[in-house]
């Protein structure tokens, strides 16, 4: 048993033509997060802290679909989602419609220890987020000149009929999901296990651009875009839709715990058999520092680190 680490930061169809202004800044920031990530567990840190930590440091990089880098709904708002939660004891906390937190995942931390409850929503997350003294902006620090842009070309598109059940698409200038592909690219999540089997899982988005106002996806559904155990965390990133119809995150806890699979066998089973091809991927770690991921998409924004000396960051399918 050894200590191992798993971030993603987005699910689709990224092709290796993808400019290298829009590659490189997120693979520069899965990097030191990982660095941060084996910097806190070599330290003794909670799978939990280490999982908030790092996806906060990713909820402020603009170049992902999470915190300061949320897309807008229809009506030009952001409406951000988060969840985490602890293995061993499953406890969990998550919440949606968020619009002035700055590090949505500590809010979702703050509703599983200072709660009775598991999800709050809109109004209500946001009064929860005033008591306890996050930090906080202005709903309008978070729609920029480039996300708005975003949004004008997502509603030219969705003038003409589109076929959601298709695989998404990435735009090659812009880095994001293509306008008439209502994804959630982007999203960011950690998954952790300590030298002890400690686990924890930790995901963040802001949904996908022009969604509906009110719209709830895969990231703060427990079982679907977070879930951990004392087995397994997962994360899972994608088309959220697609991935709450598959309960993808409580699925590969559920292939382990009673089919007595690897996490690896798990995860690919999942990602491979069970959601519709072009749709999503995860990354899991096992209690027995074991790490998975998978995706059915072109690429996904991921890395890896394991107590044993393997590190990856990577973007398209490893070459054998």
């Amino acid at each position: 048993m050894g200590w191992a680490i798993a971030i993603q930061g987005g699910a689709g169809d990224i092709t290796p033509s993808l400019p290298p202004e829009h590659r490189l800044p997120r693979e520069d920031t899965l990097r030191r997060c990982l660095q941060i990530d084996v910097a806190a567990l070599q330290a003794q840190k909670h799978p939990l802290d280490v999982a908030e930590l790092v996806v906060r440091e990713l909820e402020n990089c603009p170049h992902f679909n999470a915190g300061k880098g949320s897309v807008l709904t229809t009506v030009g708002t952001v409406e951000m989602e988060a969840s985490i939660m602890e293995g061993k004891t499953k406890r969990c906390g998550a919440f949606s419609g968020l619009s002035t937190v700055v590090n949505p995942i500590s809010l979702a931390r703050l509703v599983m220890e200072k709660t009775p409850h598991i999800y709050l929503a809109f109004d209500g997350a946001e009064a929860f987020a005033r008591e306890q003294g996050v930090e906080t902006m202005d709903p309008s620090d978070f729609v920029t000149s480039e996300n708005i842009e975003r949004l004008k070309q997502a509603k030219e598109a969705n003038r003409v009929q589109i076929d959601y059940t298709q695989p998404i698409k990435m735009d090659e200038r812009s880095g994001f999901p293509t306008p008439d592909r209502n994804s959630q690219i982007g999203t960011v999540g950690c998954v952790v296990v300590d030298n002890h089997g400690n686990l924890a899982s930790a995901t963040s988005t802001g949904g996908f651009v022009n969604k509906m106002v009110g719209r709830i996806g895969d990231t703060p559904v427990i079982g679907a875009g977070t879930y951990a155990n004392s087995l397994c965390a997962v994360s899972a990133t994608g088309k959220g839709e697609a991935i709450i119809r598959g309960t993808v995150t409580r699925d590969v806890a559920a292939l382990k715990e009673y089919k007595g699979l690897s996490v690896k066998e798990a995860a690919a089973y999942v990602i491979h058999e069970c959601v519709p091809r072009g749709n999503a991927g995860l990354v899991a770690v096992s209690a027995k520092g074991e790490v998975a991921m998978p995706f059915n998409t072109t690429g996904m924004f991921r890395a890896c680190a394991t107590e044993d000396g393997y590190e990856e960051i990577a973007v398209w399918p490893l070459q054998d």
